[in-house]
């Protein structure tokens, strides 16, 4: 269903707002702060969380976002891979759909010029100091209410200490469980998390190099 929809109407913003805004189940997933570990291409064809080696290719740069001048001013920058492009996004104060627990929706970069379904989500908010795990965790909570297979982790994001998550979202609307991951960090401008989500767990896959290209490269704007 979720695919029709994406495809019918384009895959921006106001779809996966749809879907959010559809969201009424419960939660009831086993949290852990251990990452998945093993997630296999067997593992990720039965809708497993993923693992360490699901971005084992490499994406090639293909510019970067953040800076003064780009598409997107943000609190920090990174690479972007080839052929990915970043939109600013404004927020939505009549229906608050660009919000997510602290945190607003304020870049979209797209996938689908370099063939993929979907996007890298750059949301900001709150203030120098809030706990990037806290953060993250409401907008897990926000962003898919009825979820599985949740891991947490202490990573090092570029220049940055963050908290990374990895999730299966299992919102009763989606024809399957369907990966998505997420990091927090926090600069002296607040909160940043950056969200790679996907049509579906294929086109999360094919995405996951450009998260990993953007995770790795994250510096101050």
């Amino acid at each position: 269903m979720v695919r029709g929809l994406v495809r019918g109407v384009g895959a921006g913003l106001v779809p996966a707002a749809l879907v959010t805004v559809a969201l009424t189940g419960c939660s009831s997933e086993g949290e852990s702060d251990r990452p998945q570990s093993g997630a296999s291409a067997k593992g990720a064809a039965k809708g497993e969380a993923p693992g360490k080696g699901d971005a084992a290719k490499a994406a090639a740069k293909g510019g970067t976002v953040g800076g003064a001048g780009s598409p997107c001013v943000l609190p920090v920058s990174f690479d972007l891979a080839a052929d990915w492009k970043p939109k600013a996004v404004k927020e939505d104060k009549q229906f608050g759909l660009t919000k997510q627990g602290p945190v607003t929706l304020v870049c979209e970069i797209d996938a689908k010029p370099a063939g993929n379904i979907g996007f890298l989500r750059v949301w900001t908010g709150g203030r120098a100091g809030d706990d990037p795990r806290k953060a993250l965790e409401a907008f897990v909570a926000e962003e898919a209410k009825s979820r599985a297979k949740v891991a947490y982790a202490q990573i090092k994001a570029g220049e940055y200490a963050a908290t990374e998550v990895t999730y299966l979202n299992t919102n009763e609307f989606l024809d399957a469980p369907k990966k998505e991951r997420a990091l927090a960090l926090t600069t002296p401008k607040g909160v940043v998390v950056v969200h790679l989500g996907g049509l579906d767990n294929e086109e999360h896959e094919g995405m996951l190099p450009a998260y990993e290209l953007a995770k790795k490269s994250l510096h101050g704007a």
